[in-house]
């Protein structure tokens, strides 16, 4: 979810809750510490040289039981950080901590932000010699196929 998309979804709804890919919500009385952007340039495996933007939420929740974010506190921190970081509209990475700090992608099912598991991934696969996944096939699957397809008489031949 892009930050844009992000704002739209937080002006329609009036409480803010974030669920973690198991379903569990995130403590009513979580905490954004941060806000920001996060430039990544780097060279791949296969030698190509990226840029990357994503706008960063940082999630954090203490023993203050009291606390509730309103979505409406939230916009003024975004509209600051945009007006003062010059945050852009990038996709957003939500860190939260779990038994170190785990990172998240961000979706809204219409009611609460959730946060959707990332997995790392080579970017030049085509480069660096990683062959592609072959098919997995029972022999014994294929024997089968073969004996109902070319059985004397059945015009396979």
């Amino acid at each position: 979810m892009k930050l844009s998309e992000f704002k739209q979804q937080l002006s329609s709804v009036n409480e803010l809750n974030f669920l973690l890919p198991d379903g569990t919500a995130v403590p009513q009385h979580f905490h954004v510490t941060e806000v920001g952007q996060i430039n990544k340039h780097f060279i791949d495996c296969g030698g190509t040289v990226r840029d990357e933007k994503t706008v960063n939420f940082q999630l954090w929740e203490a023993a203050d039981y009291d606390h509730r974010l309103a979505p409406q506190k939230l916009s003024g921190i975004i509209a600051l950080s945009e007006k003062v970081l010059g945050v852009e509209d990038a996709e957003i990475e939500v860190e939260y901590q779990s038994s170190t700090i785990g990172k998240y992608g961000l979706e809204f099912n219409g009611r609460e932000f959730l946060l959707t598991s990332k997995q790392t991934n080579c970017l030049a696969s085509d480069k660096c010699g990683i062959p592609t996944e072959k098919l997995r096939v029972k022999l014994s699957d294929l024997q089968n196929a073969s004996q109902s397809c070319c059985t004397p008489g059945s015009g396979c031949c």
